[in-house]
């Protein structure tokens, strides 16, 4: 074997080694991120309705299967996507919604960025970690308060 061939030898065999340790990062990684619409990435079930859906003058979230939420502040209609990351907090994502101004309404849900659920109260978290509000499950889920 000349001195050429080795040389190439190793550094093919370093490439491969490190390709299988960058795919076997990537891999520990994605299973770190939770899952749309999914448990897997915590011990909770946060689907159902959060909050009086029937009033529409009052803040709700239903959270889908599919990880996708839809909801009221009260006044405007927020839609976006939920995740349940591994230490069970439900990560809002994509939020959209619509600007209307209304008088004597608390908007306060159109500034979810994660939540906590302890039984059936899910505690809403705004962007900079500070509780911003509650909401009641209502139905949908794990009606049993197994969260």
């Amino acid at each position: 074997m000349t001195t050429i061939q080795r040389v190439t030898r190793r550094r093919v065999s370093r490439g491969v080694g490190a390709a299988a340790a960058a795919a076997a990062l990537l891999i520990l990684l994605a299973g770190c991120l939770g899952e749309e619409g999914s448990v897997r990435g915590g011990s909770i079930d946060p689907t159902g309705t959060w909050g009086d859906a029937d009033d529409a003058g009052a803040p709700s979230l239903t959270l889908d299967d599919d990880g996708g939420f839809s909801g009221t502040d009260g006044c405007n209609t927020l839609t976006g996507t939920w995740t349940v990351d591994e230490s069970d907090h439900v990560q809002f994502e994509d939020l959209t919604a619509t600007e209307m101004a209304c008088e004597g309404v608390d908007t306060w849900l159109a500034g979810l960025s994660e939540a906590t659920i302890a039984d059936d109260t899910m505690t809403v978290l705004g962007s900079d970690g500070a509780e911003i509000g509650t909401l009641e499950h209502t139905s949908g889920g794990d009606d049993g308060g197994g969260y």
